[in-house]
Order: structure tokens, then C-alpha cells, then sequence
């Protein structure tokens, strides 16, 4: 399959290869603003442009590895175009963009899958089958501290760790606990030593339908004795504990996951199949996170079913009327969500 791969920055880099050792995939082409960069990544041997329309010809699908705020632009053309789309993540700057998206995908039929890459670490699967034989499940909790100094616009956002790494956790907390998040209540703050313009320490509580807890304690610039990047994870149930450092086997490295990321969704597009992480699912990962800003910002509880009603209308207000009537058909969000 002919991918055509959208952002030629860093994390561009890390899809290029995954592309490069796909048996499966061929670049087709590169797209970015920056004229330079789209060629510089293509290297020649694939055309470059400055937009997706110009080299959609031929194409059979789109990774969409630019900054988060181009997401909602590049996936609109993409579906539009009918080209099924493999995301970064979030899936959008906003949960008004995020249940657009969703509406669009189902209006034209264009599957859009999140590449929610941790999801394929190899022994995440192995620690959700000892928590599942625990039984029912009370407490979850993630512990991750790391002290990345990233540079550029990390470093500048309001709630980086929040914005950019918690989607992580939070989506892996749906995946181990097969449970859909209620309410959450999140403190979020910057330690006076923070080399973060924003918000690099976080403490979130979120409260899931089964009753089970989810707690998220993390910061970005925390040195010494760091954690894992999946963060160091506790399942508290009926039948005992389960616990899981988030290290994986050793092989188990980023450009793995976003490999089997890749491959898991070039297989969904030959099946026909619908990934966990499509974008209607996914929604509900994107809602934690922007919930928990709400929270941290408002310092109250948010109920995740009153910042998605909002968000519905505002996206009926904003999008084009045959996208608006899709989601004017949806008898409730959460429940379009999980039944898509």
C-alpha cells in the first residue's frame, strides 16, 4: 500500500523509518509547509509538496505526523479526498474538532485510526491478562516521572505533560480495564524549578462506569530515579495485585510500537476491520486528557458526559451542514462513540 506521509519534523522521522522497514507500505510521497523540509525527508526518491491534494493521486492511505494543531486541517482534506488516515496523537486540538472528525469519518466512510503506539508494547497484553484474571478491579494507578528537556513547543504549552504525554496512560487505562471514563478530578502545577512554561506536574483522579479508580501521578521534571516512559503501573482487584514496571521486554522499543502500529492498521484496511483505536473510540481517550485540564484549570470535578455535550454542540455550530447533520443524528455522544 502507498502511504503518503504528512510532517516532515521529528516525529516524521520516526514514521519514515517505520515506512522504510514496512514490508507492506511504500512512501509515496512527503507533504510539509516547509517546502525544504517535505524534500529534504523524500530525499529525492518521492515527490514533496506543500500539500496533500497535490500528491493524493495514487495514494492508498495517510500518516498525519504533524503538530497537533494541524491535525484537525490534514485529516479533513484526507477524508474528504477519501484517503483513510493513520493519526498521531491526540486526534485533535479540541473535543468540538475530535467529534467532527468522528462525524466526517462516518459521513464519507473513510476509516481514521489513532496510532495509539504504546498499546503494542509487547508485555502490556501479557500484564492486562494477569489483571484480568484478578477479577473485578477497585484501584488502578500509574506512577511516571521523567525529566525531558525537549526544547520548542513543549515547553511552551499550558499543561504539557497533560497535553502531549498523558494520552498515553489514560488510553492504556481504558485498554486494561475494558471501562469507559465517568468524572475525573486533577490538581496540575509547576514545580519552582520547572524548566516548563506550564504545568509539568500533574495528580488525576478519574472514577471509571464499573466504579473501578484510575490515578494518574506524574511529572516531566522529576530527576533522578526516573520511571519507565510507560510510567510504573499497580492493579489493585478481588483475586490480589498486578503490577507492571512499563519497560516490556527489552526489544520493545518507540519506532517497534509505532511499527506495529503501522502494520496493525495496514492490516485493518485489508480486512475491513475497525481497530480499537479508530477515531470514535478514541474520542473517549482525548476527552481524559482535556477533561483533566478542565478539572486542573476549574479545580472541580468534571463529568466527562457534560464537557462532550457541550463540545457536540459546539461542533453542530461550527461544521459544514453535512457533517453537522451526522452529528445532529447521534442520539446521544457517548453512545454513538462506543457503538461505531
Amino acid at each position: 500500500m502507498r502511504a503518503v506521509l504528512v510532517g516532515a519534523g521529528a516525529m516524521g522521522a520516526e514514521w519514515l523509518a517505520a515506512i522504510a522497514a514496512s514490508p507492506d507500505v511504500l512512501l509515496a510521497a512527503v507533504v510539509d509547509l516547509d517546502e525544504a523540509a517535505a524534500a529534504r525527508a523524500a530525499a529525492g526518491a518521492v515527490p514533496s509538496a506543500t500539500s496533500l491534494t497535490a500528491v493524493a493521486a495514487g495514494a492508498d492511505f495517510v500518516v498525519d505526523a504533524t503538530v497537533p494543531a494541524a491535525h484537525f486541517a490534514v485529516t479533513t482534506e484526507a477524508l474528504r479526498l477519501g484517503l483513510p488516515v493513520l493519526g498521531e496523537k491526540p486526534l485533535a486540538a479540541t473535543l468540538p474538532e475530535a467529534l467532527t472528525l468522528a462525524a466526517l469519518s462516518s459521513l464519507t466512510g473513510t476509516p481514521f485510526v489513532i496510532s495509539q503506539s504504546r498499546r503494542y508494547e509487547r508485555s502490556l497484553a501479557d500484564f492486562k491478562t494477569e489483571v484480568d484474571a484478578l477479577g473485578t478491579v477497585g484501584a488502578l494507578h500509574t506512577s511516571f516521572y521523567r525529566a525531558p528537556h525537549f526544547g520548542g513547543f513543549r515547553e511552551t504549552m499550558p499543561h504539557p505533560l497533560l497535553l502531549d504525554m498523558a494520552i498515553h496512560p489514560f488510553d492504556t487505562a481504558r485498554y486494561l480495564l475494558s471501562d469507559e471514563p465517568v468524572s475525573v478530578f486533577c490538581d496540575a502545577w509547576n514545580p519552582p524549578w520547572s524548566w516548563y512554561a506550564g504545568a509539568a506536574s500533574a495528580n488525576a483522579l478519574f472514577r471509571f462506569a464499573s466504579g473501578a479508580r484510575y490515578s494518574y501521578t506524574a511529572s516531566w521534571c522529576a530527576a533522578g530515579q526516573e520511571t519507565s516512559w510507560n510510567g510504573s503501573w499497580r492493579a489493585v482487584a478481588e483475586g490480589g495485585t498486578a503490577v507492571w514496571d512499563g519497560e516490556g521486554a527489552p526489544s520493545s522499543t518507540l519506532l517497534e510500537t509505532i511499527g506495529a502500529s503501522l502494520a496493525s492498521f495496514v492490516e485493518a484496511l485489508g480486512a475491513g476491520t475497525r481497530p480499537a483505536t479508530s477515531v470514535h473510540r478514541n474520542v473517549l481517550s482525548l476527552a481524559m486528557v482535556l477533561c483533566a485540564v478542565e478539572s486542573a484549570d476549574s479545580g472541580r470535578v468534571v463529568v466527562i458526559d457534560e464537557t462532550l455535550s457541550r463540545a457536540h454542540a459546539d461542533a453542530v455550530a461550527a461544521a459544514p451542514p453535512d457533517v453537522a447533520e451526522v452529528l445532529r443524528s447521534w442520539p446521544s455522544v457517548r453512545g454513538a462513540l462506543l457503538e461505531s
